[in-house]
């Protein structure tokens, strides 16, 4: 019984959904931007003040939509460092969680250690430049006055939750958070302090980590606050996946992820091994190049989006004529291929054409995304359905062309704000003290029906391709 909200603070907006606890059924919502100015180029800022993300979250709030809830949960951005010194106070700026100024001090870490296997046997990952716990290597290494201040290490999710607790003295966090930072691990369930003084100099406090279900604490007012989470792990739990399970999203870039029973080493680097917020694990796989392929391909002809590209392609057959594109545009971190460029193979006289070329793009980036899925299944991660997420994922091409191509049910989520729902559910499990069976996404479904030997025959056109172009570029993983 209750009501429940939850809060989700993304790096440009708040989102807040008020539920029916039992239910999940959506009773209000509030929005709100973040009163950001924009960095170099009109981009996102590179370094935040968090009261930002505080005045967003009251506006969102305005106009009484909280009335009646009974406990919250907060979704906020992964990797964002917040550093504060002893009194709580912040020693500068927030470093959101998509900060690339931190690449140096990743290669830094990593030799720092003894290597990729080193950090991937200590917590399941290989430093990388958005981690919390590269942040603070080049905060050491360029700003060593305020680097020496630092006392306690917080993030989006923790810090806003300490703040609506009125700033107690406990700071806590959940694993799904804990095990993006870079020093905690999915793994053991415990921090590594050692890996936070390699990158910063000296210890620093680091927040509790709270179990499934827990509460963070109470307000004066009697609201529970539960503990939190990332993002990703939010949606996840929006989304209701579960063992058996993956997320394909399609961003930019892409990403995989799936829910297993344990964690994840990966040497190579290709798994990130997060943690999820039911006690369970999201191992995750990344690609550079997902909807961007789509985005240059259109532009290549002339095309005014990828909707216009996706009727195109529908004018092609499974296999585009035997052209295959590699859509490693930015180079690629799955096959780790960071130096490469896309390739377009298969080049006949009836082969090009517009509508191939444009079909090509879009078993191209699926083709990626199926390699990324391969890493996961290949560590035994068993994937019986796919959750496809991101605007792309309504076009006809990407429908015609997932299901075959991944070789299972494909499910396409109506949109909804999956983040703060998680969030929701999560206060929910907090107030009530048990998992709450929420109805899952209202969702089409997709079947890979008679065409899955088509699909199949696609793949593997892709990756002989791959293979002769780029030998062996899937032969570290797990290694």
């Amino acid at each position: 019984m209750g009501i429940v909200a939850g809060l989700d603070s993304s790096p440009d907006f708040t989102r807040i959904v008020v539920c029916d606890a039992d239910s999940g059924a959506v009773l209000k919502q509030g929005y709100a931007p973040h009163p950001l100015e924009s960095g170099e180029g009109g981009g996102r800022p590179a370094d935040v003040d968090p009261q930002a993300w505080l005045l967003s979250l009251g506006e969102a709030a305005g106009g009484g939509l909280l009335e009646g809830v009974q406990a919250i949960g907060v979704s906020a951005q992964q990797n964002a460092l917040v550093p504060l010194d002893s009194q709580g106070n912040t020693v500068r700026p927030a470093m959101p969680g998509g900060d690339k100024r931190t690449q140096a001090a990743a290669a830094d870490l990593i030799d720092r250690l003894g290597g990729r296997e080193a950090w991937a046997q200590a917590v399941g990952s290989v430093p990388q430049a958005m981690y919390p716990v590269t942040k603070l290597r080049w905060l050491a290494r360029n700003e060593p006055e305020a680097a020496q201040r630092v006392a306690l290490v917080l993030q989006a999710h923790d810090w806003l939750v300490w703040q609506l607790l009125g700033r107690p003295s406990r700071r806590t966090t959940d694993r799904g958070g804990a095990s993006g930072t870079g020093y905690w691990s999915a793994a053991s369930g415990s921090y590594r302090p050692d890996l936070v003084e390699l990158a910063l100099g000296h210890q620093a406090m680091l927040p509790e980590v709270l179990g499934p279900g827990d509460a963070a604490g109470t307000t004066p007012e009697g609201l529970i606050i539960s503990a939190g989470t990332g993002e990703t792990m939010a949606a996840a739990f929006g989304l209701g996946v579960r063992q058996g399970d993956a997320v394909v999203s399609l961003g930019a870039s892409g990403s995989v992820m799936a829910v297993h029973h344990e964690a994840l080493a990966d040497p190579s680097g290709m798994i990130t091994s997060l943690a999820d917020a039911t006690g369970m694990h999201l191992p995750v796989v990344h690609t550079l190049n997902a909807v961007r392929t789509l985005r240059g391909t259109a532009d290549m002809l002339g095309l005014s989006g990828i909707e216009e590209l996706s009727d195109l392609a529908m004018k092609s057959t499974p296999g585009s004529h035997g052209m295959v594109m590699l859509p490693y545009l930015e180079g690629e971190k799955t096959p780790n291929l960071p130096h490469t460029a896309g390739t377009l193979s298969g080049l006949r006289r009836e082969s090009m054409k517009p509508e191939h070329l444009a079909r090509a793009a879009f078993e191209g980036m699926l083709c990626g995304l199926g390699d990324a899925m391969d890493v996961l299944r290949g560590r035994g991660v068993e994937v019986r359905r796919i959750f496809l997420l991101g605007a792309a994922a309504e076009l006809p091409a990407v429908q015609a062309a997932a299901p075959m191509l991944f070789g299972t049910q494909v499910v396409v989520p109506q949109p909804a704000d999956y983040a703060a729902l998680g969030a929701a559910r999560q206060a929910a499990w907090a107030l009530n003290g048990q998992l709450p069976q929420w109805q899952g996404a209202a969702a089409q479904v997709l079947e890979p029906g008679e065409e899955l030997p088509v699909g199949q025959a696609v793949r593997q056109q892709f990756t002989a391709v791959r293979e002769q172009t780029h030998p062996g570029a899937f032969d570290s993983v797990g290694a």
